[in-house]
């Protein structure tokens, strides 16, 4: 049994079913965004990709389904559903899906240092 909160204003559990999710192709759903960090899910179809790209914060990406290849300069891996891959602020890649995908993309702190947000 868990103690009751003595805060009565922090927030209540957030949480998410990835796969249920009616995330469209082209249109991330961002599912949190608040100084700690931006949580965005993605669904990134067959064949498609996500161009070379950098974010000023860290990153982690986590596969919930399908597949995908991650271009980190010369390296290339591969990962399906569990696969989480992290980068360090300003490091550039490109994600590949090679199956229908969707992705969950984690960024912090958010906004990162020299974001045009204000960061």
């Amino acid at each position: 049994m868990r103690a009751a909160d003595p805060d009565p204003r922090r927030p209540t559990l957030e949480s998410w079913d990835i796969r249920s999710l009616d995330v469209q192709p082209h249109h991330p759903q961002i599912l949190r965004s608040d100084d700690e960090a931006r949580v965005i899910a993605i669904h990134l179809p067959a064949g498609e990709r996500l161009k070379e790209h950098q974010t000023y914060e860290r990153a982690y990406l986590v596969v919930v389904d399908g597949a995908l290849e991650l271009v980190d300069g010369p390296e290339t891996v591969s990962g399906g559903p569990g696969f989480l891959a992290t980068f360090d602020p300003k490091e550039r890649r490109e994600v590949r899906a090679t199956e229908d995908s969707r992705v969950v993309l984690i960024l912090g702190p958010w906004p990162g240092v020299g974001h045009r947000t204000g960061g």
